[in-house]
């Protein structure tokens, strides 16, 4: 049994649409598909979820522990941990274990904020 092609009469609403065109709808539909998942993941994390990340990337497990706990106590947890110590990481060109223990130590919190209108 040959399988009838249907790629002729399935493209015809894209055929008006340029190059440009075409890409804004890819990345349109592309976030159309990813924005559930990240609103998912913003309301679904824990402090250990939050740990495990920074574990990954590379900080100790005492390091971890502080700078959730602050995320948490600064109603940062939804932004991710790892993104706190990603922000810090560019504004201070260091690596993640570097800027995590500056966050432990209290430093950088008022950038951190700014960033995301906290507080």
């Amino acid at each position: 049994m040959a399988r009838e092609d249907t790629f002729a009469e399935a493209r015809k609403h894209l055929a008006g649409l340029g190059d440009a065109e075409l890409e804004a709808r890819f990345w349109s539909l592309a976030q159309e598909c990813v924005d559930p998942l990240v609103e998912l993941a913003r309301t679904h994390t824990s402090p250990s979820i939050e740990r495990s990340v920074l574990m990954r990337m590379g900080v100790d497990s005492v390091t971890c522990k502080a700078v959730v706990a602050e995320c948490e106590a600064r109603g940062l947890l939804g932004h991710g941990a790892g993104h706190v110590v990603l922000e810090c990481m560019r504004a201070w060109s260091v690596d993640s274990p570097a800027a995590a223990a500056r966050l432990a130590a209290g430093e950088g919190w008022d950038l951190v904020e700014a960033k995301w209108g906290v507080r």
